[in-house]
């Protein structure tokens, strides 16, 4: 099974990557981007079966390793 996650920062949070991609549209022609945010895609292999138990050890992941919290929001998406 495979499971995706979307790492993006907290509504609020300042993204100066996201402001840097937004300014360089604008700069190259790409006008009426009003906001970027920029965030994250994790593709994980996993050998769990149980559609459950993956959720579960995947949430676990991002808690612990691979989404600060704090800061950032995520969402797991589990793919056959």
């Amino acid at each position: 099974m495979k499971a995706r996650v979307h790492v993006m920062l907290k509504t609020g949070v300042l993204d100066p990557q996201g402001e840097a991609v937004r300014r360089a549209l604008g700069s190259l022609g790409f006008e009426g981007v009003e906001g970027v945010r920029q965030g994250k895609v994790i593709e994980l292999d996993l050998a769990e079966a149980d559609r459950a138990r993956a959720e579960e050890q995947v949430r676990g992941m991002c808690e612990k390793l691979l989404a600060n919290t704090v800061i950032e929001r995520y969402s797991v998406e589990l793919v056959d």
